[in-house]
């Protein structure tokens, strides 16, 4: 149940159009100061979240290492996607919320 609406939170703040996609595109978000939230799939290649995890924890940007490429592709109505971010607080708060209940 709470798998699902991490989903469907994701699918939310997409349709809100507050949710970038793609190495480059979340990479660019974090460095901009635009992302609050960082999801990479767990199916990433370790070079990828090492990436990731260095880059948030430099611009203090919260991230998660959640799902498979698949799943957060098709909560995005997209391809698979390894990495995105979300660009509302409210929002970015409202799924590590869910993400820490899991955990």
């Amino acid at each position: 149940m709470s798998q699902n609406k991490v989903l469907s939170l994701i699918g939310l703040a997409t349709k809100a159009g507050k949710v970038t996609s793609g190495e480059f595109s979340t990479e660019k978000s974090v460095k901009t100061g635009y992302a609050h939230l960082v999801i990479v799939s767990e199916e990433a290649s370790e070079n990828t979240k090492k990436k990731f995890r260095n880059m948030c924890d430099y611009y203090q940007v919260p991230i998660s290492f959640y799902g498979t490429k698949d799943e957060l592709g098709k909560a995005m109505g997209k391809e698979f996607r390894a990495s995105l971010a979300v660009q509302d607080a409210g929002l970015a708060k409202a799924i590590e919320k869910v993400l820490h209940e899991t955990s």
